[in-house]
């Protein structure tokens, strides 16, 4: 492995020792759920190992399957990755996004039953700064990295408030056409009973004179 395959190793460990984790059976899948704006550019990264690391491995040629779903369900991508690997992709919609993880073993269903720890880490946005020696020669162009990171986080904030600002705008016009429809309720349900109670007292007026009571 190069010093590049090494240099990305230790940047997802050091990501992934403050990831969430939870446990994935083998060949079981899972799925987690995400807000996500549109336009948001989301990177990944995951590591799969056995839940009791004292304990040898059963399934030596472990992976994982990933798949994400957009907020209408519809696959927007879905891959096959070793046991420690990452993903990236671009949301096209706003909304909740499914991400699936399923592992991928050559053993039989019957005696695949080992437990198994998956390390996740999601970040939406361009979070990591480039280490790259090429590009980190002097200071001017660590500058540049560090400006266009934060640039690019400028814009996913902004993408973030329009994101929220479309949800309360949504949620305002349920709320105001849910109270015009409980306000002409509270007329309509007003209009009969007073329409009942001058019937009532028609007919109990009617019925005295009928006898001769008034």
């Amino acid at each position: 492995m190069g010093l590049r395959g090494v240099g990305f190793l230790l940047q997802c460990y050091l990501m992934l020792a403050a990831a969430m984790y939870f446990e994935l059976g083998e060949q079981e899948e899972k799925c987690i759920i995400e807000e996500i704006p549109e336009d948001t550019l989301v990177t990944g990264y995951f590591l799969l190992e056995p839940w009791d690391l004292k304990k040898a491995t059963r399934s030596p040629h472990l992976g994982v399957t990933v798949t994400v779903r957009d907020p209408n369900h519809e696959i927007q991508m879905s891959k096959r990755y070793g046991k420690f690997s990452k993903f990236t992709f671009t949301a096209h919609a706003s909304g909740q996004h499914y991400f699936c993880f399923q592992t991928n073993s050559t053993r039989f269903s019957v005696f695949a039953g080992e437990r198994l720890k998956l390390h996740l880490d999601i970040q939406m946005g361009e979070h990591a700064i480039g280490h790259d020696a090429e590009k980190t020669k002097d200071n001017m162009e660590t500058l540049e990295n560090n400006l266009g990171h934060l640039i690019d986080q400028m814009k996913y904030i902004t993408r973030q408030q329009e994101y929220q600002r479309e949800k309360e705008d949504t949620f305002r016009q349920i709320s105001e056409v849910t109270n015009s429809k409980v306000l002409w309720w509270a007329v309509v349900q007003t209009t009969v009973l007073l329409s009942v109670g001058f019937w009532q007292m028609k007919r109990l007026k009617d019925f005295f004179i009928a006898k001769k009571l008034v």
